[in-house]
């Protein structure tokens, strides 16, 4: 058994983001590799967000994109992540939330078994986690109840 999560991203921010919230993102994304996230933490294990290609257990395809369009960046991504860096995914996240329109829902995060997944939203400048299953559907802080 396996401590994974699927996370889907499509996540209009906005044209506020700070460049070094975009570089932090960026590097996360494996678009930088001379830096790393927000500087130099050297403690940190490598990006987040930088799979690309066959997924190991949660099926299809893992990518990530960040474009900036006319209402500037999104970012649109599928990733594997291990129960272990939720507490840096939920850093990255809301380091990034206090800048991107609240638009509703931007994406999923679904325990590699499950079937239905929580909605990943961003609510007074955080993200959210809104489960679907039949229990549960208040808002609840990003990493309460996982792992």
């Amino acid at each position: 058994m396996s401590d994974l999560y699927e996370l889907q991203l499509a996540w209009e921010l906005g044209d506020a983001l700070p460049g070094e919230v975009l570089d932090d993102l960026r590097w996360h994304l494996g678009l930088l590799q001379d830096i790393g996230p927000l500087g130099d933490d050297v403690d940190e294990c490598g990006p987040l967000l930088a799979a690309r290609g066959p997924a190991s257990r949660i099926g299809g395809f893992l990518s990530g994109e960040l474009t900036q369009g006319q209402r500037g960046w999104s970012v649109t991504l599928r990733q594997e992540v291990h129960a272990e860096e939720l507490p840096e995914l939920d850093e990255l996240l809301n380091g990034v939330a206090p800048y991107a329109p609240e638009s509703g829902p931007v994406g999923h995060l679904r325990f590699h078994e499950d079937e239905v997944p929580d909605l990943l939203a961003v609510q007074s400048g955080v993200v959210v986690r809104q489960p679907l299953h039949p229990a549960g559907s208040e808002l609840v802080p990003f990493l309460e109840g996982l792992a």
